[in-house]
């Protein structure tokens, strides 16, 4: 039987992919048929340490470091991968969380915080994704052919009350691939979400070494365990295989059960 989510020699973009759910969505494609895959990350080494492992699972691989909130940057890494590969034929918005930056942990309200606090998390999870997908989705369009998928959170799709810009900016990302899903559909272009609930990545060190806030994040998925990277993988791979053809505008969630689509 044939592999049915064999991407068919397409070159994938994939932002923030030196580690964690990016390096697996990476992975995950270099081992199901694409010819190539850029990876982006605003930390040179893990691009190339990811880099590595995909031309190791024989796909050809280009490692790029900027930072997604910077659309010259950005274009310039499109312009990059296109030119050593052909074209980009699928973009993974996965980039996220503060950036680069370490995350403001200290759960103030949001009546305490200032804009300057807001940008970190606006600028990387709602900005980065319009700068990839005007970066690469004109070429798919052009050439009637195209996957974009972009990891949202839950805090997008239900609201995290100690990450309210953060759940703002992903609540935006998601409503703008349902936007431009209806703009493409008629060019070959599918564009869809994937919304994450805890995944085991180095985001959640802190965490996980305090065995009682560990157990109580547990308590709130009904599987019992949080995700690994691999599962929210699969999950991008079948949407951007021709699995996914006749899917558009949608937002699935890969959350253990921590909220359900209806």
């Amino acid at each position: 039987m044939s592999n049915i989510l064999d991407l068919q020699d397409r070159v994938a973009l994939v932002s923030g992919a030196g580690q964690g759910i990016g390096r697996a969505i990476a992975l995950a494609f270099a081992e199901n048929g694409a010819k190539a895959v850029v990876i982006n990350d605003f930390f040179a080494d893990r691009a190339e340490a990811t880099a590595a492992a995909v031309r190791e699972a024989g796909c050809e691989a280009l490692a790029v470091s900027c930072d997604v909130t910077d659309l010259a940057a950005v274009k310039a890494m499109a312009t990059e991968g296109e030119a050593a590969f052909g074209q980009i034929d699928i973009l993974v918005n996965n980039a996220g969380n503060a950036g680069p930056a370490d995350p403001d942990r200290t759960r103030r309200p949001f009546w305490e915080t200032e804009p300057e606090d807001w940008a970190r998390w606006i600028d990387t999870n709602l900005y980065g994704v319009l700068n990839c997908t005007r970066a690469t989705v004109g070429g798919m369009v052009e050439r009637g052919f195209g996957r974009v998928v972009t990891i949202i959170s839950d805090a997008g799709r239900v609201g995290e009350p100690h990450l309210v810009p953060y759940s703002a900016a992903k609540g935006g990302a998601a409503s703008f691939t349902r936007a431009l899903a209806k703009a493409t559909a008629k060019q070959g272009v599918t564009v869809n979400n994937v919304a994450i609930g805890a995944v085991d990545t180095d985001a959640l060190k802190n965490v996980k070494a305090n065995p009682e806030m560990f157990a109580k994040m547990v308590r709130v998925y009904p599987v019992g365990r949080i995700g690994q990277p691999n599962e929210v993988a699969n999950m991008v791979l079948f949407l951007c295989s021709g699995a996914g053809e006749w899917i558009t505008g949608q937002t699935y969630p890969v959350n253990g059960g921590y909220s359900f689509a209806v």
